[in-house]
């Protein structure tokens, strides 16, 4: 990478970085908050009735999805919020006019939206030992999953953002697209234990995958076949982000 495309590089992450972190009141408070309310609610009222799952406690069977929830999410949020603002008043243009290659404006928001997902992944991991201490089985595909989730989801936050033509837009996915695929990926239950239908349409929810691997690096419990759940998520990154360097090349929705 040449220093001046690095240095553009760097520039647009520090921005994304202050962005989120200069109003953590709002970008990183209420998932760590609305966590702390899913474990006390589900895992210790609810969960003492259920009992165990998969001989797991089950607030500790909750735990690796309760933390994707917010990577995935505010990993979105950040890059369809920070990249329609940048639209609305026309800093955009700026970008668009300088020599810097489209991959390394991509990358920048991307990157920006990974590192707030680490953020909120730690302080919601920290809030989840106040209530157990399972020990992390793969620390290293933990972070792995959790790398690749943000990064998928930030580049879908970047296309949202491209296709968005107000504010209330950039909330549609994440009401009607990601918010019942989440839920519905077996976050607080066990997939196997469907009827045969659900488990059949579940198939076709790539957020059932990464919860599935996440729950296996943090518990080391495989309900679904890892290589199978990490080709889905990499197969989703690669067309996702080929996608959206092609809109912004052809500058569809930006340039019109």
């Amino acid at each position: 990478m040449k220093t001046e495309f690095l240095i553009a590089y760097q520039t647009i992450v520090r921005k994304e970085f202050v962005r989120f972190a200069r109003i953590w009141v709002q970008t990183i408070l209420p998932s760590v908050i609305t966590i702390f309310l899913y474990i006390t609610i589900f895992g210790n009222f609810i969960g003492d009735r259920i009992g165990s799952i998969d001989d797991f406690n089950y607030v500790d069977y909750i735990i690796p999805g309760l933390i994707i929830m917010p990577i995935i999410s505010n990993s979105y949020m950040n890059v369809v919020g920070s990249f329609y603002s940048s639209r609305f008043q026309k800093n955009h243009e700026e970008l668009l006019v300088s020599p810097v290659p489209n991959s390394i404006i991509l990358l920048g928001y991307i990157t920006g939206g990974v590192m707030r997902a680490f953020v909120v992944g730690v302080a919601v991991y920290l809030v989840t030992t106040l209530f157990t201490n399972i020990p992390i089985a793969n620390a290293w595909l933990v972070l792995l999953i959790t790398f690749m989730t943000a990064f998928l989801f930030s580049t879908a936050g970047f296309i949202n953002a491209i296709y968005a033509k107000s504010f209330d837009d950039i909330n549609i996915v994440t009401t009607f697209i990601l918010t019942p695929l989440t839920y519905l990926g077996g976050t607080f239950y066990s997939i196997a234990a469907l009827p045969q239908i659900w488990q059949d349409i579940s198939i076709f929810n790539p957020i059932a995958y990464i919860i599935s691997a996440y729950r296996l690096a943090f518990l080391g419990l495989e309900e679904t076949s890892l290589v199978l759940s990490l080709s889905i998520i990499f197969i989703l990154i690669i067309v996702l982000f080929l996608s959206a360097l092609m809109i912004l090349s052809r500058g569809i929705g930006i340039k019109n």
